[in-house]
This record gives structure tokens, C-alpha cells and sequence, in this order.
């Protein structure tokens, strides 16, 4: 970890959070992702070393703590008292950048993979069938077409290939218009109106789809600050 070699609050903050990759990391810890190839898998482009690095720093910082996992499993790793507090300067980061930078995605931020392992751990569990629901993804001119969530009361998985069950709902849209309305841009209402977003399925199931999916937890800050322009 580099320094500025400045005695100033502002300068020790930054040594911490200024460094590449470590808003991101704690912003996925924060969101439950508190093992290591979990956070590995929200950061497409993060080699295992450098994340390994970074843990280690925010360990030391006492920003993170590692704690052993569930019956005796791999490590974990969970925000400090510190970690939280730096946590919401993270929120508020995407707050500010919600309001001032962040408009459409771009061509190159368009990570199907990404946007269904973020979803699926936004998934409540509590509000689905007591049998498995396998829904796929079709993304409309994308290089990866085909993305499938298995949505079941104890796990919900990402799987970028055909898990092999039979498929119950099928949903079809864009890309960029999925991450709009990931992020509060678009309502899932309108998405349907205007034709961004179909679903196909037997009734019950298509009704109650939207009722299982939890937004982006800075789509308000999202949806507000569209709002404010």
C-alpha cells in the first residue's frame, strides 16, 4: 500500500480507499460476498494475487476481519466496525456518482455474467415456490446469449451454460436496458410497457417473478437522481 507521506486524515483515508479495486471490494463484502472466490467472481478482471493483496490490506487496516467459516469451512471475510463505517463512505461515493456521472452503460460495461451474479444474490429466497425455478436469460445481440439462474428457498446459482433442467420462465431483453433497470433508471413496469423486457412462462410464475428480484441497493439513489435532472 502506497503512502503520501502527508500526516493528514484525508491522505491516511486515501491510502486506504484511493487504492484500485478496494471501494469495489469493500462495496461486495458489504452486499454479502464474504468469501474469496465469491468476491473474486464480482470483479471480472481482478487477478487472484492482487485480490489476495488487497484483502490482506484491508485486514491489516483492521477494515475487514477474517473469520473461519460455517462448520469449520474456508475462511470468510466480514467488515470491521471500521469496515462498515467506510462502507457507507462507499454508498455515498455511488450516491454522488449516481447524481453527477452515471448515465447509460457502456458498450464496455455491459458484463451479462456480472449483472445475473449481482442479481442472484439480491434474490429473496423467502417469497419463492418450494420447488426449483430455472429462468433463462436471453440477451438480444449479445455474445453471450443464453444465461440461466437456478432459483431455489436454500441457494440461487448463476450458470452461464445450460444446468441441464428444464427451463419455466424465459426472459428476453437488451442488455443495457437489464442494467437500467437493475439500477433504477427504468421501472420494471415500463420495461414491460415498451416492450424492453418480456417474459414468458405459465401465469403464476411470470406474475410473481418481479416479486422475487430486490433491486440494486443504490437504485433509489439511482432513480433519484434521474429524477432531480
Amino acid at each position: 500500500m502506497g503512502t503520501y507521506g502527508q500526516y493528514c486524515p484525508i491522505a491516511k483515508g486515501a491510502e486506504i480507499l484511493a487504492e484500485r479495486w478496494t471501494p469495489l471490494i469493500i462495496r461486495d463484502v458489504m452486499l454479502g460476498a464474504h468469501r474469496f472466490n465469491d468476491i473474486e467472481r464480482g470483479l471480472p478482471g481482478i487477478s487472484r494475487s492482487l485480490l489476495a493483496g488487497r484483502l490482506r490490506q484491508l485486514v491489516h487496516a483492521d477494515v475487514i476481519e477474517q473469520r473461519p467459516g460455517e462448520r469449520g469451512g474456508r475462511v470468510e471475510y466480514h467488515l470491521t466496525a471500521a469496515g462498515h463505517e467506510l462502507g457507507q463512505v462507499v454508498y455515498r461515493l455511488g450516491e454522488w456518482a449516481a447524481r453527477w456521472v452515471f448515465r447509460d452503460p457502456d458498450p464496455g460495461d455491459r458484463d451479462p455474467v456480472l449483472l445475473l451474479w449481482w442479481m442472484h444474490g439480491r434474490i429473496n429466497r423467502e417469497l419463492l415456490p418450494p420447488r426449483r425455478v430455472v429462468v433463462r436469460f436471453d440477451f438480444r445481440r449479445a455474445t453471450k446469449p443464453h444465461i440461466w439462474l437456478v432459483l431455489e428457498r436454500s441457494d440461487v446459482s448463476v450458470c452461464p451454460t445450460d444446468p441441464g433442467f428444464d427451463t419455466d420462465l424465459v426472459v428476453t431483453a437488451d442488455i443495457a436496458d437489464l442494467y437500467r433497470l437493475w439500477l433504477g433508471r427504468i421501472t420494471f413496469g415500463a420495461a414491460v410497457e415498451d416492450g424492453l423486457l418480456e417474459i414468458d412462462g405459465p401465469p403464476a410464475l411470470v406474475r410473481a417473478f418481479p416479486r422475487w428480484l430486490q433491486w440494486s441497493p443504490i437504485a433509489g439513489a439511482v432513480r433519484a437522481a434521474a429524477s432531480a435532472r
